[in-house]
């Protein structure tokens, strides 16, 4: 076989699969299902597998999904920014010593993300003095 998945397009990592569908919902206008999906994937993919794909997605938070007839229609929880920087919480919180990690993130940022930080961050409070 030649990495095909009967003659439905290249196989690809399910992480690659999933940006790509997280990708095509976000520049969607509104909600979509199952099969609005795969139409627009130009039946890259089966129905089935798209079901599979969207499920999982909405099983680990990335997406919502309201009933629309018969079918379910997703839309993305956040937009990329968003949702990196949900990740980025998440392994916060999963390490035993955040302020090492943060330390370890910070000493790793350039000044230029150091300085926006900063800003992020706002004006330090007044220590009085």
């Amino acid at each position: 076989m030649d990495g095909d998945t009967h003659g439905r397009g290249p196989r690809l990592p399910n992480g690659a699969r999933e940006a790509e569908l997280l990708g095509l919902l976000q520049r969607a206008e509104a909600a979509l299902t199952p099969g609005e999906v795969a139409e627009l994937l130009g039946g890259e993919l089966t129905y089935s597998t798209v079901v599979t794909i969207l499920t999982r997605m909405h099983a680990k938070g990335l997406l919502t999904r309201t009933r629309r007839g018969r079918a379910y229609a997703y839309a993305p929880v956040t937009d990329d920014a968003g949702l990196a920087a949900r990740r980025m919480r998440t392994v916060l919180e999963t390490r035993p010593d955040r302020e090492a990690v943060l330390a370890r993130f910070a000493d790793g940022l350039s000044a230029t993300d150091a300085d926006l930080l900063r800003q992020l961050l706002g004006p330090e409070p007044d220590s009085g003095d």
